[in-house]
């Protein structure tokens, strides 16, 4: 395998996995079969990619650093078919990817800076995919897997357990990248939900109304949501007005905002 002399970029957040039993445990988690489509988000200098690739004989993976492709390339050679989409990953679209082909399992150790983004768009395309491997900040798995009640409970959690199961798997220290970042990480599983199994009418809806009532967590979901419902609104599906958004489970945000498409679904 061709070795890779190119530094990790910081102005990309780039931290390369090194450590041996974390990618063992990651590869193992994923348990890739023969007809699988597995795409790989930001391969690196493929320390997932190669034992993927090994397994299945054939890889998709999407890297937006240039310099990265060349060497991936010539490192793949005789270990099996590798396809490098050169992309932003937040303009690649997984459906159109996904078109006559199993539904895509993703994995990916998703850059820090811009995970969020990214979660929120393959969250867009997740009828196309089958299950997601991602290696993020603990905090952000966290918050991810929160309860309601708890401080990291937000946005980010509903948004996620309204259309996704979500299971984190191990922790992944510092000294396990190259360079070690300044805070711990984690890998998480997420499975989309079956369409019957997504109860939201009006996803537009729904996604305003999450991002009203965290918007000023402080604020009673009265004050908070006041642009999208009354008082009576909330008191209608059976929610106090002052209480605050992480306080409500990620089924009381769904009943709301049905309530509210409802109320303004055109009568006939």
């Amino acid at each position: 395998m061709k070795a890779f002399k190119d530094p990790p970029k910081k102005s990309l957040g780039q931290h390369f996995l090194v450590d041996q039993d974390i990618i063992d445990k990651i590869v193992l988690a994923v348990k890739p079969a023969a007809d699988d489509f597995v795409v790989e988000i930001g391969p690196g200098q493929g320390a997932i990619t190669f034992p993927l690739l090994k397994k299945r004989g054939s890889l998709t993976v999407i890297e937006f650093d240039r310099d990265l492709i060349t060497p991936l390339m010539e490192s793949a050679e005789g270990i099996g078919d590798l396809t490098i989409i050169h992309k932003d990953v937040l303009k690649v679209d997984f459906t159109k990817l996904a078109a006559d082909r199993p539904a895509i399992r993703l994995v990916g150790n998703l850059p820090y800076n811009i995970s969020t983004p990214i979660l929120f768009h393959v969250l867009e395309h997740a009828p196309a995919v089958r299950d997601m491997h991602f290696m993020l900040q603990k905090e952000v798995i966290d918050r991810m897997a929160a309860e309601p009640g708890s401080k990291v409970y937000g946005r980010l959690t509903v948004m996620l357990q309204a259309r996704c199961e979500v299971t984190p798997l191990f922790m992944v220290p510092p000294h396990a990248f190259r360079p070690p970042p300044k805070v711990d990480s984690a890998v998480v599983r997420l499975v989309p939900l079956a369409a019957d199994k997504i109860l939201i009418k009006d996803a537009a809806l729904f996604e305003n109304l999450v991002r009203d009532a965290f918007g000023q967590r402080r604020k009673t979901i009265r004050n908070a949501m006041q642009a999208l419902c009354s008082s009576e609104d909330i008191e209608a599906v059976g929610l106090r007005p002052d209480a605050r958004a992480e306080q409500l489970p990620v089924s009381d945000f769904i009943k709301l905002a049905n309530y509210l498409a409802l109320k303004a679904a055109p009568t006939t």
